[in-house]
């Protein structure tokens, strides 16, 4: 089984100067799933995917001429496996110095050699989401005036619902700070939640948030914690999680968590990635 400290994660590697799929490094889902109290074998309470932003991407055109572009990944929540982000890095880096007669051959190829490492149907596409824009029915968390005191580990018992009908709340934070459990690095993003159910106490859920602030975990398996903890809180009709984490190395990760039927909003990016 692949694990996270397996992977060239916090190491000195060289770079790729020809075009490698061994690069990439697939780390199985399951054993994160089963610590937050997923069963295996059994179905997920979500649907989902990890949408994946790729700045650098080139390769060379058939006549030796180099090309660059920019490009959306996507890789679906119910894959066995994750593709870890510096694997990815190095991998689309091999590209580089690869001839290809047509940019599709390239997609083609990127999609091919993402589904194997997933185990599952990738998307590829070329370009990015545009920029995010709100509205003004969006709760925005951090302009609330509260104390903090709670950094860690995540805290689910700041989840608070109010009597009353169900409700519908759209909550948004960039507080959201979580560390790689390999390398230490801080992580950094802002998170969507979409919500139709008993009335959400918006200082508990900006405290829950800020509580990830000393936890190590990769980005989707944060999202999954957030998404399983508010579905533990207050059962809602529906529910959708997306944190759109800062770039790095050329890549961002966006992963997106919601009750089945829940449909995704606008795909966006953010100002910071």
């Amino acid at each position: 089984m692949s694990t996270p400290h397996e992977s060239t994660l916090g190491r000195s590697v060289a770079y790729p100067d020809a075009y490698d799929p061994t690069l990439l490094f697939p780390i199985p889902r399951a054993p994160a799933r089963a610590e937050l109290g997923l069963a295996g074998g059994a179905a997920l309470p979500f649907t989902g995917h990890d949408r994946w932003h790729a700045y650098e991407l080139g390769w060379l055109d058939g006549r030796g001429k180099p090309v660059v572009a920019t490009a959306t990944l996507t890789v679906p929540a119910d894959s066995p496996s994750l593709v870890e982000s510096k694997s990815l890095k190095l991998y689309l880096n091999s590209l580089n110095a690869s001839r290809f007669d047509t940019p599709d051959a390239v997609r083609t190829r990127i999609a091919d050699d993402l589904s194997a490492a997933a185990g599952a149907p990738v998307e590829v596409a070329f370009g990015l989401p545009a920029f995010d824009a709100r509205g003004d029915d969006a709760i925005e968390l951090d302009t609330l005036d509260i104390d903090i005191d709670d950094y860690g580990p995540p805290n689910p018992t700041h989840l608070r619902l109010a009597d009353g009908a169900p409700v519908r709340q759209r909550l948004v934070s960039h507080l959201l700070k979580s560390n790689c459990p390999v390398t230490g690095q801080p992580d950094w993003a802002s998170v969507y939640i979409d919500w139709d159910g008993p009335r959400l106490d918006p200082a508990g859920v900006l405290r829950y948030l800020v509580s990830y602030r000393g936890h190590a975990g990769f980005h989707e398996q944060c999202v999954e914690g957030i998404a399983l903890d508010l579905m533990r809180a207050g059962a809602p009709r529906a529910l959708s999680v997306e944190a759109r984490y800062t770039r790095r190395g050329g890549l961002d990760i966006n992963p997106w968590r919601a009750t089945p039927g829940t449909p995704q909003g606008p795909v966006r990016r953010e100002q910071r990635q």
